[in-house]
């Protein structure tokens, strides 16, 4: 159970905002900033100034933030007050979202091909185990690179994720409307929800919609009356769609605004959360941050999952203060990004090293990354539409890459069914690869 905060004492904050505080505490509270805390921490911070006690203390910070606090969404009182460190980030962002892949050249565009797959099928299982989805990552991974009919809801949910994010990333420069918001929840949920009629519609009052707490059962929170969603829709697209009016807001924390916003109004009887989730990185490619194609967010998420839900818990208990799910979803950011950088150099290390295998007579730099990949991989099986998939080639290609390391020996082909052929690690795989 999250504490709520204690009430501000005018007089503390009447002193902090005239200056008549010890000067101390402005690092202090500075720090606090940086983090976006919560009560939950604030109460804990020692030393203090003589005669600032934790409840004092609490009032400043929160003087602090009414400083350039901007009303985001004044019908449900959200706001924000935008940090250093929030605008730091953002500029760290905008540097380096915009120089990562600097090279355009064919192999370079194979591999943008490749990081893309890779990133939209992570962002796809990890957002779907959040909502619930039970299955291993292998088996996901499998069915999505091998086309393979969900078998189950979990599998669904992900499929399901997977189309939408592939159909967000052809029609990233689209507006977005009251229409499309339906189709992508009707698309993101098909099959998965207990009621398929609700796919792809707006929730009404007689659905009884509430936040529970999965242990206790306990109402944590409840929504906006049905009623407000169709206005909300129209505000939300035209957010979504027009950045010229009202106070700047950079577009990454626009962004993270329209998470939130889809989470707080929860339009849809169930998959609110996915559908925000897409959102965000609808907004972003739209907003030109085409790296956001290449990182799994929802992977990051997922290992910090109390966290995220602690950051909407915290902007509802304090009056509505969207800062702390901001500073969370920067923060997450910042990691999602530093993991493609390590995802982009183990595979830059694996084309180094596959270039060794080109010293082997009649192999072509793509055969070598086929093997390359099967001595990383040793169990792994590959079919035909998995090479094409992954080295951006044609299947003709690809089918003839095969053919040829059969024939020498490196692999062997597998029936899978009485169509689909695979293809393994021979047994002299080992013996030609150290020739």
């Amino acid at each position: 159970m999250i504490e709520t905060p204690p009430k501000t004492r005018d007089r503390s904050c009447f002193d902090f905002i005239t200056g008549n505080v010890d000067s101390a505490i402005y690092p202090l509270i500075d720090k606090i900033n940086d983090g976006y805390e919560y009560w939950d921490k604030v109460k804990y911070k020692k030393p203090l100034p003589k005669g600032v006690t934790p409840e004092i203390l609490w009032s400043y910070v929160k003087a602090s933030r009414l400083q350039g606090r901007m009303n985001i969404w004044p019908k449900y009182g959200v706001k924000l007050q935008v940090t250093n460190q929030m605008q730091r980030f953002c500029h760290e962002f905008d540097m380096q979202f915009g120089s990562f892949f600097e090279s355009d050249n064919p192999a370079a565009k194979a591999e943008k091909m490749q990081y893309q797959t890779y990133s939209q099928m992570e962002e796809a299982i990890y957002s779907s185990m959040m909502e619930g989805a039970s299955t291993t990552r292998r088996i996901a991974k499998e069915m999505l690179v091998r086309g393979i009919s969900p078998k189950d809801k979990s599998q669904q949910m992900i499929y399901n994720n997977y189309q939408t994010m592939q159909y967000i990333a052809q029609r990233k420069d689209d507006p977005l409307t009251e229409e499309r918001l339906l189709y992508i929840h009707g698309l993101m949920t098909h099959k998965t929800l207990k009621n398929d009629t609700d796919a792809g519609r707006f929730r009404v009052d007689e659905d009884n919609i509430v936040i529970q707490n999965e242990l206790t059962g306990d109402i944590v929170f409840t929504p906006p009356v049905a009623s407000d969603i169709k206005q909300f829709v129209k505000d939300l697209c035209h957010f979504f769609n027009s950045s010229d009016k009202g106070p700047f807001i950079h577009p990454i924390i626009r962004g993270i605004i329209v998470h939130y916003m889809i989470a707080y109004v929860h339009p849809f009887v169930d998959g609110n959360g996915r559908t925000a989730r897409a959102l965000f990185y609808w907004y972003m490619m739209r907003e030109g941050y085409q790296l956001t194609e290449y990182m799994s967010i929802s992977r990051m998420i997922m290992e910090s999952k109390t966290s995220y839900e602690y950051a909407y818990r915290y902007a509802d208990l304090d009056d509505n203060d969207i800062g702390y799910f901001v500073a969370y979803n920067l923060r997450i950011l910042g990691r999602s990004y530093q993991k493609l950088k390590e995802y982009v150099n183990r595979k830059q290390q694996e084309k180094r090293a596959a270039k060794t295998l080109m010293t082997k007579g009649g192999i072509s730099e793509r055969q070598s990354m086929i093997l390359q990949h099967f001595h990383s991989n040793p169990d792994d099986m590959l079919t035909v539409k998995d090479v094409e998939r992954n080295l951006a080639v044609t299947t003709m290609t690809a089918r003839k890459d095969l053919s040829l390391l059969v024939e020498a020996g490196y692999l062997k082909e597998v029936q899978i069914n009485n169509v689909k052929r695979g293809y393994i690690r021979g047994s002299q795989f080992e013996e030609l690869i150290g020739r």
